[in-house]
Formats: structure tokens, C-alpha cells, sequence
């Protein structure tokens, strides 16, 4: 538990960092190199399953696609335009590249795992790029995003060890409960009202405590879907955890699992502001 609080903090402090140091730009780059690395561990395990993926191709688009609404988007080439080109370079490799029982594997996993992993999160990037009179906005609401998107785990472990006893996925995650679950609600929105409260006039008028808070409940909730669906792809590759990367969390994956999910979701709801 030392571990785990102190990566915490630590990775707490390299966000504040990039909010007041480098702003949208290092905020982005933040976010892509997190993209990468846990795409990188996804196709790791999919090698568990004698899988062959396009890992370093994969990867590579996977930047792109993150880097996309900073570098390409003012340029007019859509990210989903970068997406259809990769699907398209996968379809071509398994061709040449792949044994006929291995070609529909390889395509679909690592075509799953781009479109799963970096597109999703490049969702991140482009709430950080919101462009508003007021600065600093699309920092400041992806913080929000990702604190009410984690503290839902930390509310739910804590609740779970306290109240937990009707089990919420037994075959996917015998741990977690539906108590954990409504304590990471719960802290969710405490969360989001109080960095509502907090960002004051930095952010829209709409976006009051009351607002947050119910904004922060299918937050919450698709935060908990996420950590199921990434518990379900290491339960299929009998692996514990994603990978060993941070002490007291595991791998890359298990730290930006629940924003797989709620990144795509808060730019739509801020883009609603």
C-alpha cells in the first residue's frame, strides 16, 4: 500500500507539472507517451495467446493518433483519416507477413488494440486543446477528467475493505463489490464538485459543483466498466498484472485503464459547455 501511494503522488506531481509548466503541448505529449506504453503492454499480453501483432506499426499510429488534434487537426487531416490508413496497412501485412491461420488474429487484435487504446485516450488530447477565452481550460477540465476517473478506484478499494460483501463481477474480478463500486461513485463526485468548486472562473459557468457532481456518476461508472474490461483481457491471457512499470499499481495499463472509457465521454460532455 506504501508503494502504491507514494506512485501515487508521484504521478499526481508530473501532472500538476505538466498543467502549470508545459501546458496543452506537454500535456498532450503526456497522454501519447502514456498511450503508447500501455498499447505497448495491451499487444504483451496478447502474445500470451500465441499472437503475433503488428506491435511497432501499432505503436507508431498509436503516437500519431494521440499527437493528431495537436499537430495534424489545425492542419485539416482528421484523426479518423490516420485510423482508416492504419486499418488499411494492417488488412495489406497479414497478406505477406502472416500464415493463413494466423491472419485474421493478427489483424483484429492489433487492430483492436489501436483503435481501443490510443484512439480513445487521444479523446484526452483533445479535451487539453479545448479552445475557450478563459486559459488554461482544457487543462484544468482534464484534470477533472482524470482525478474523478481515479479517485473512483481509490473510493472503491477503500469502500470495498470496509463494507464489501455482495461480489459486483466474480468471473471477471472476484475483489471488486458492489459497495467498492458506490464508494467509488460516491468519491467521485465529491471529487468533481470539489474541483468545480476550486477551478472557479478558470473553467465555464456552467460547469458548477452540482453540475460535476452529476456529471462525475457515468464517469465513475464507465471508469469501473474500464478496469473490468482490461481485468478481463489479463483473467483471457492468465496474466496478473499489465506489467511491473509502476511499483504498487503494476503496468501502464493498469494506471490509465479507467480513462480508456471516460476519455471520450468528457470531451462530449465539455464540448456540450
Amino acid at each position: 500500500m506504501g508503494s502504491r501511494i507514494l506512485s501515487t503522488v508521484i504521478l499526481w506531481v508530473i501532472v500538476a507539472g505538466c498543467v502549470l509548466f508545459l501546458g496543452p503541448t506537454g500535456g498532450v505529449w503526456l497522454v501519447t507517451i502514456v498511450a503508447v506504453l500501455t498499447l505497448r503492454e495491451f499487444y504483451a499480453l496478447i502474445r500470451h495467446l500465441d499472437i503475433d501483432p503488428f506491435d511497432r506499426f501499432g505503436m507508431t499510429i498509436g503516437a500519431v493518433l494521440c499527437l493528431g488534434p495537436l499537430y495534424l487537426a489545425p492542419h485539416g487531416v482528421p484523426v479518423k483519416a490516420v485510423l482508416a490508413l492504419a486499418v488499411i496497412v494492417f488488412a495489406i501485412r497479414i497478406l505477406g507477413e502472416r500464415k493463413a491461420h494466423e491472419r485474421l488474429d493478427t489483424l483484429a487484435w492489433t487492430a483492436f488494440g489501436v483503435i481501443y487504446i490510443p484512439f480513445m485516450l487521444q479523446f484526452l488530447s483533445q479535451v487539453m486543446l479545448i479552445d475557450t477565452p478563459l486559459p488554461k481550460t482544457g487543462l484544468l477540465l482534464s484534470v477533472w477528467l482524470i482525478a474523478v476517473s481515479k479517485f473512483c478506484d481509490v473510493g472503491a478499494l477503500l469502500a470495498g475493505m470496509m463494507f464489501g460483501k455482495h461480489k459486483l463481477a466474480p468471473e471477471i474480478s472476484p475483489k471488486k463489490t458492489w459497495e467498492g463500486a458506490i464508494g467509488g461513485v460516491l468519491t467521485s463526485m465529491g471529487i468533481g464538485a470539489g474541483l468545480a468548486h476550486g477551478f472557479g472562473d478558470a473553467v465555464p459557468a456552467a460547469f458548477t459543483p452540482w453540475f460535476a457532481a452529476a456529471m462525475a456518476v457515468p464517469v465513475a461508472v464507465l471508469a469501473i466498466v474500464s478496469d473490468l474490461v482490461e481485468s478481463i483481457v489479463k483473467r483471457r491471457t492468465n496474466a496478473k498484472d499489465a506489467g511491473r512499470t509502476i511499483p504498487g499499481i503494476g503496468g501502464v495499463f493498469d494506471l490509465s485503464d479507467s480513462l480508456i472509457l471516460t476519455a471520450p465521454l468528457g470531451y462530449v460532455i465539455f464540448s456540450l459547455l
